[in-house]
């Protein structure tokens, strides 16, 4: 883990994250990261778990983690 955030940490510009993103991940997961973004929004604008599965397409289960998440306040970043 300690080498993937230095690696990103290094990457200058956009085209180089894109680049390395589109290199690293399998299309699948290109699609659902920007997903759990999605989830970690809508969570923290009180958006309920059920009515974000179903917009998302994703299962509670995916919902309910992250919320576990957001209450531990591990995307303070996120707005």
């Amino acid at each position: 883990m300690n080498e993937l955030i230095q690696i990103l940490l290094s990457i200058k510009t956009e085209k180089e994250m894109r680049e390395f993103l589109l290199g690293l991940l399998t299309p699948k997961e290109i699609e659902e990261l920007p997903k759990r973004i999605q989830i970690v929004k809508m969570l923290k604008r009180g958006v309920p778990q059920h009515e974000i599965a179903q917009k998302l397409g994703v299962g509670v289960a995916t919902v309910t983690r992250g919320s576990k998440e957001v209450q531990r306040g591990k995307f303070s970043n996120v707005a």
